[in-house]
């Protein structure tokens, strides 16, 4: 049966990382930083929790104007090799100057990456990303055809995403992951998806589950129910034990007694602590599936460094947090009310992981 409580053993090493996590919030420094880039992009999926679509009504934000803050307000503060930007979206690759992002980006020296769904990924544009600096890459693989088809609503997307898989793996100069959106559909499947993604030659795979906002709210049948969410739990701890293939369960909630089994650490949202991100509309704020209520300034009107340095409360102060099923719970301290990303415009928790356990 699957352990809801952390053992002895753990909590001791849960107290001691919890004090050496409250030392990273007062260090906050910033090592990741997200470029949303585009709304716009080449698919229409279930599951999306920015309701992307081809045009979104959003006009991309300007390379100037990104490269001006990251000239005159990030870079006098920070060692340009130690911060990674993310180029993400909707779908990056549907920007054609995505190269000369890049290429300017490692001209001022930081490392770049990105995340895509594959669809635009061909041979040619992967070398010429890779010729413009790309250090790392994420592409969404959520199933077998069947599954990812319906959840991308293309029929071409899970081949596309697949020949994106076969390219970048034989790349050796990349950082790379496969990105598994999981269902309750798909967990029966878990054990057949994972030997073949170990075929393909894919050595770095991570999964999440599909969190209630964007199109996703809408669509109940997306969501694991508390066994399947359990069921897959046990699957990444075989399978970490296993070692075949690098597998984890994303940064999305604090697991209880499976915590550092399913992950290589022990849970923290790092969203304002260390990871920081500019919005398409120049909003600023932690990672990109946070909600809007949450950013805490814009590159338009105010000094980036400003704003990472001193504001970023409630990223930083998680006790507004400790309400709701949070407010006697003995786990609070482990896990700080969940991930950013699963509060909701009036701050309320989405779900939490703990108790499904």
């Amino acid at each position: 049966m699957p352990r809801r409580k952390p053992g002895l053993r753990k909590r001791l090493a849960l107290n001691i990382f919890s004090d050496l996590y409250a030392d990273h919030v007062a260090a906050h420094r910033l090592d990741t930083l997200f470029w949303e880039c585009t709304l716009r992009c080449n698919l229409s999926c279930r599951h999306c929790g920015s309701d992307c679509r081809v045009d979104p009504g959003v006009p991309d934000m300007p390379l100037e104007d990104f490269l001006k803050v990251l000239d005159e307000q990030i870079t006098p503060h920070v060692n340009p090799a130690e911060v990674l930007i993310i180029f993400s979206g909707g779908e990056v690759l549907v920007r054609e100057d995505l190269e000369r992002a890049g290429a300017e980006v490692t001209r001022r020296g930081y490392p770049w990456g990105m995340v895509t769904n594959g669809m635009a990924l061909t041979p040619r544009r992967l070398e010429s990303l890779m010729q413009a600096g790309l250090r790392s890459i994420s592409v969404s693989l959520d199933g077998f055809e069947k599954e990812h088809n319906r959840l991308r609503g293309n029929a071409l997307s899970y081949d596309r995403a697949l020949n994106a898989i076969r390219m970048i793996v034989r790349e050796p100069a990349l950082t790379y992951d496969v990105v598994t959106c999981a269902t309750g559909e798909l967990v029966p499947n878990l054990e057949a998806f994972r030997e073949m993604l170990i075929a393909e030659g894919v050595t770095h795979w991570r999964l999440f589950s599909i969190f209630p906002m964007g199109r996703a709210k809408e669509d109940p049948a997306l969501r694991m129910t508390d066994a399947e969410f359990r069921a897959m739990l046990e699957f990444i701890r075989r399978t970490r034990r296993e070692g075949r293939i690098d597998v984890s369960y994303a940064c999305e909630g604090f697991l209880g007694g499976y915590e550092a089994e399913v992950r290589d650490h022990f849970y923290q949202c790092i969203a304002g602590i260390s990871v920081a991100s500019i919005r398409v509309d120049g909003s600023i704020s932690g990672c990109t599936s946070i909600r809007a209520n949450f950013h805490q300034g814009n590159i338009y009107r105010d000094d980036f460094w400003d704003v990472w340095q001193n504001r970023f409360e409630p990223f930083r102060n998680r006790e507004w947090a400790r309400r709701d099923e949070c407010a006697d719970c003995g786990m609070f301290r482990y896990c700080l009310g969940g991930g950013m990303h699963l509060h909701d415009d009036d701050g309320r928790l989405l779900y939490c992981h703990y108790h499904r356990l």
